[in-house]
């Protein structure tokens, strides 16, 4: 119960060191009564609403955010290689994706690399997933993982 008493006591100080400005303040009481997975849904429909991306502003909220976050990064447990742009050497990054995914034929993997953004392979573990990213940059292709 001390270490508890304790926590509340530092983050009630915290809190009377910033002022919070009237016409806000309905809003930040709001918010602080929401849990992470409401919070997380609020943003996203911000982001949603406006077009914008909350990435820096979700970092100053804080640790219980930034906690959050990394839950939720942890629990993902395959990915998916996006191929965003085919680049300049077109053969080189189809070969790559010939070999990231075997089942495609040569016209698949051309279609598939003409006709960027679009899926290389779905369900990687992560370490293939990084690996089969690392083919299509050497190759010249611009990828990240979903």
């Amino acid at each position: 119960m001390a270490e508890e008493e304790k926590k509340e006591a530092t983050a009630e100080a915290k809190a009377e060191k910033k002022e919070i400005p009237a016409k806000f303040a309905d809003m930040v009481k709001k918010i602080e009564e929401m849990t992470v997975a409401d919070l997380a849904e609020f943003v996203k429909v911000l982001e949603d609403k406006l077009g914008v991306s909350a990435a820096a502003p979700m970092m100053a909220m804080g640790a219980p955010a930034a906690g959050a976050a990394a839950e939720a990064e942890e629990e993902k447990s395959s990915y998916t290689v996006m191929l965003k742009d085919g680049g300049a050497q077109k053969i080189a990054v189809i070969k790559a994706v010939r070999e990231i995914n075997q089942e495609l034929g040569l016209v698949d993997a051309k279609n598939l690399v003409e006709s960027a953004p679009k899926e290389v392979k779905k369900d990687l573990p992560k370490a293939e997933a990084e690996e089969a990213k690392k083919k299509l940059e050497a190759a010249g292709a611009t990828a990240e993982l979903v």
